[in-house]
């Protein structure tokens, strides 16, 4: 993955695939206003160079007790932000992204299956040009829903 360089249209698709991983092709391409063939060979790019890992179900926080589940606190250099958002909307790790105000620029919320899985975007986000600090913490428990 570390060649790639995701657009605009790559950053929608990826975005309608979470909310919907099972959307059809036809619908995909009507949402993001583009041919079914640009979809299909979108998709395809996107797994074999790997930004695409796989296909799941997203189910309720109680269902799957072993999920890592964390925040983490963003500071982002200068007037980098928007190309930070640009890379961090690519990770598939993070199921929500969050500007603030404060100390840190951006919040994100991670999902990873295994504590290599955490360490390894933890990485990615850190290695990411104009990021220059985080703070994550892990979700222990759902206390209020």
């Amino acid at each position: 993955m570390d060649g790639i360089k995701l657009d605009e249209l790559d950053r929608a698709l990826l975005a309608a695939l979470r909310a919907d991983g099972r959307a059809p092709v036809a619908v995909l391409a009507r949402e993001l206003k583009v041919t079914r063939a640009t979809v299909t060979s979108r998709i395809d790019r996107l797994i074999s160079s790997g930004v695409i890992v796989g296909f799941t179900v997203r189910v309720r926080d109680e269902v799957d007790p072993l999920e890592i589940r964390a925040i983490s606190l963003i500071e982002v250099e200068g007037r980098n932000t928007d190309a930070v958002i640009r890379r961090l909307r690519g990770l598939p790790e993070i199921t929500a992204l969050h500007s603030t105000n404060g100390g840190w620029d951006l919040v994100a919320e991670l999902r990873a299956a295994s504590l290599g899985d955490f360490d390894r975007v933890l990485g990615r986000i850190r290695s990411i040009d104009g990021v220059v600090n985080s703070e994550t913490s892990l979700l222990l428990s759902s206390v209020l829903r």
